[in-house]
């Protein structure tokens, strides 16, 4: 059964399954007939996965490659968060009017453990960006590499699962679930450089927080990037969020790693990961957030909102 036949039997536009593979040969079986079929049906197809499965895929197509959309996941999905608008919304977008499909594997060995809680809030919310679109997203997931816990968590996120050849539907279905266990309180490490600000000093906590990571040894490109993921956090900290915050910036690794936490709450659990109209006014600076940051971790609640943004200190 393909997952076409799924989309007319359901009545439904928008299919998302998990593609569970053991093996290279597994992996091509449950990708390569899927990008055939779109392209025999002059469906747009993408390919979004890190580099030794794109190579994979690419060999395997031979000269159809080049109708296909191929992106490297492991760059352009680094931050999970920026793979909606700027991987999967891209595309969609920019072929409104027919059924497009996409390969999309944002879930692969070596993604670490504070990575990992982004990554499946992904997944989940797939679900409702792409609510009624005519899209299918096949994400495949390497079932003998990764952990037992992850792939529970695809059940979860997937409506459809396919493994060995055949497809079914996820009886633990349930991304709300894991979007509410994946919103976790984030404690900041003990010696985080802290700066309580206002309207007032929005200059100021700007010029701490470069400060800070300078002496840290960020580069300068990334101190520009910092700057700016300091200015739209802290700007929105005082126009939606109370009038103020207060900023923690620490280093982890090779990474600058910069927190803003505020009295806000956030109620739409797509902010930010939408893309920006060309009429939009206002409303970029959580996009701009994801676009810039290698990484960003989000926790939300009564008490206020805390965002954390990770970037590569070089």
């Amino acid at each position: 059964m393909t997952t076409t036949a799924t989309a007319r039997e359901t009545g439904a536009t928008f299919v998302h399954p998990a593609l569970f593979y053991r093996d290279d040969q597994e992996y091509l079986s449950g990708t390569v007939p899927f990008i055939h079929e779109g392209l025999s049906a002059s469906e747009p197809v993408a390919v979004a996965a890190p580099a030794p499965r794109l190579a994979l895929i690419t060999a395997e197509l031979g000269r159809v490659a080049q109708d296909v959309r191929l992106v490297d996941m492991s760059l352009a999905g680094r931050n999970p968060g920026r793979i909606i608008p700027s991987v999967l919304r891209a595309f969609a977008d920019a072929h409104t009017g027919v059924r497009v499909r996409i390969i999309g594997e944002p879930i692969w060995p070596g993604r670490t453990a504070t990575e990992y809680p982004a990554c499946v809030q992904h997944e989940a919310l797939i679900n409702e960006a792409f609510s009624g679109r005519d899209v299918i997203i096949l994400c495949p997931y390497d079932a003998r590499s990764l952990p037992d816990s992850v792939l529970a968590d695809a059940h979860a996120t997937h409506p459809v699962l396919i493994s060995g050849g055949r497809q079914r539907a996820s009886d633990a279905y349930d991304p709300g679930k894991v979007l509410a266990r994946c919103n976790e309180p984030l404690r900041p490490p003990p010696g985080a450089a802290t700066f309580s600000y206002d309207a007032s000093t929005l200059p100021a906590v700007r010029d701490f927080a470069l400060a800070e990571a300078r002496e840290r040894g960020t580069s300068a490109a990334r101190l520009q990037d910092l700057a700016l993921v300091v200015a739209e956090l802290t700007t929105n900290s005082v126009v939606h969020a109370g009038g103020g915050g207060t900023l923690r910036l620490w280093a982890e690794s090779d990474q600058i790693v910069c927190e803003v936490q505020d009295l806000g709450r956030l109620s739409d659990p797509l902010a930010g990961r939408r893309p920006a109209r060309p009429d939009q006014i206002g409303g970029r600076g959580l996009l701009l957030v994801h676009l810039l940051s290698d990484l960003v971790r989000l926790h939300t609640g009564d008490r206020g909102t805390t965002i954390r943004s990770y970037l590569a200190r070089v």
